[in-house]
């Protein structure tokens, strides 16, 4: 058994939905080969569809897992390079399970798997991956026929039009800038604006497809990363900002002003639009999303329904529940007509929507759907983490007004202020978010945790 494949490495690199790891000494074309297989055993599928983001080591991962795919016997359909959500339109499109080769947002040197099943319904630890995983460190053998075949389609053109049905653009023109951050987006974006040509200027920024990242990270939740892009909308006189992670299946936007839109306020907007061709819908927002989204949900006439982070909590959620959509604090958005996937574009398109068919600015836009400070999430590296969230528990546990639950790592909530802390799922952080009713208390409140998760006195 190769290292890749051990016991202690499988532990390490199967997270809650998804593979993910450094290349090659986690993540090797040897244990995508065994994942390809163990996917193919455990749930019993016939046909796969992949696609892989611009990493240098992402054709031969995606490859090495056709490969395995087929050899126990599974029919592998290869649409080459694409961001997460044109794959998850594959999956529905082509009524077929589909695996995804991308380490989203993180530096180069990760590579990661995302794997779906039919229609894009998702695989993570509590719907098989874990099984995969204990496949795996097993050893997958070659059961299965070994007959399966490879072949190719272009999805990119038929994906671009879906999403144009799903959130038509119409109104007045508007310039918008979009920065690609060197990651598929600058794939995904020239064939849905070429359609929107009569519609939107569009300024490219970062289209060049570059695994290496040579301008910046491409994960738009850290605000060094949105700095181009804010200053290209002021210097452009832009009406809107676009930002995608490396994958693209995330979108932060920035407005007219400069300035960078929390993805709750965007949350907002959305829930707003699909509530208006749905009322009375389920709106879907994880615990760490503001307090103004389930508010603005129910003035509205929906039923807001909170769950923890993750991509496959808020698809098994929005099955539970009939959810006609769902919002992440990371950028992360789920559409019902959407096979419940997130797609950053399809998230893009509606706040440009909604934007073309009103004379304001986007900020104007935007104001109903602020209501209060956000901190932004703050990571910080820590060691022990269990220890610093009993230390905070112990510290607001018992204040007068406090609640605290642990449906995903600490809650702690009061009439005037709330935050999360939780361990990431991908690197060794904890990610700090807060809020308040106004700013002085959203930055005491802030202050005062980073002081116990970064060991001072608060």
């Amino acid at each position: 058994m190769s290292t890749t494949c051990s016991p202690d490495n499988l532990n390490a690199v199967f997270k809650a939905y998804d593979v993910r790891g450094t290349v090659p000494d986690q993540l090797d074309e040897e244990l995508a080969r065994a994942v390809g297989t163990a996917y193919v055993q455990v749930l019993g599928v016939q046909a796969v569809v992949v696609g892989y983001d611009m990493r240098p080591s992402s054709p031969g991962l995606a490859g090495a897992f056709a490969d395995g795919a087929t050899a126990a016997g599974a029919d592998v359909t290869m649409i080459g390079l694409a961001s997460t959500d044109q794959l998850y339109f594959a999956s529905g499109h082509l009524e077929l399970p589909g695996a995804m080769f991308t380490a989203s947002h993180n530096p180069a040197q990760y590579n990661g798997i995302k794997l779906c099943r039919a229609f894009a319904q998702p695989v993570g630890a509590e719907s098989g991956l874990l099984e995969i995983r204990d496949r795996v460190a097993e050893g997958v053998g070659t059961s299965g026929s070994g007959s399966g075949s490879i072949s190719e389609t272009d999805v990119l053109q038929a994906y671009a039009a879906h999403l144009l049905t799903l959130a038509p653009v119409r109104g007045r023109r508007l310039k918008v800038v979009v920065d690609a951050g060197n990651g598929m987006a600058g794939h995904t974006a020239p064939a849905v604006f070429e359609r929107l040509a009569d519609q939107v200027d569009l300024v490219p920024m970062y289209f060049e497809l570059d695994g290496t990242f040579p301008h910046h990270e491409a994960n738009p939740i850290e605000a060094a990363n949105l700095v181009d892009l804010q200053e290209r909308v002021l210097a452009e006189k832009a009406d809107v900002g676009l930002a995608f992670d490396g994958d693209a299946d995330r979108c932060f936007l920035v407005d007219e002003r400069g300035r960078a839109v929390s993805p709750s306020t965007l949350t907002a907007l959305i829930a707003s639009r699909e509530l208006a061709k749905e009322p009375g819908a389920t709106i879907i927002h994880n615990l760490i999303t503001s307090r103004a989204v389930p508010e603005i949900v129910e003035e509205l006439g929906g039923k807001p329904v909170r769950t923890r982070v993750g991509h496959s909590y808020i698809k098994g959620t929005m099955a539970e529940t009939g959810a006609i959509f769902g919002g992440e604090h990371s950028g992360h958005f789920y559409f019902r007509d959407f096979w419940r996937a997130d797609s950053g574009m399809l998230a893009a398109l509606h706040a440009l929507a909604a934007l073309a068919e009103t004379d304001q600015s986007l900020s104007e836009v935007l104001a109903s759907y602020e209501r209060y400070p956000l901190s932004g999430e703050i990571n910080s590296t820590v060691a022990d983490q269990q220890a610093v969230l009993t230390a905070l528990e112990e510290k607001y546990g018992d204040q007068d007004g406090v609640t605290i639950d642990h449906l995903d790592g600490l809650s702690v909530q009061h009439a005037d202020w709330a935050f999360n802390v939780r361990a990431s799922n991908t690197e060794p952080l904890l990610r700090l978010n807060v809020e308040g009713e106004d700013i002085a208390t959203m930055e005491k409140i802030r202050d005062e945790a980073l002081a116990v998760i970064r060991g001072g006195a608060a």
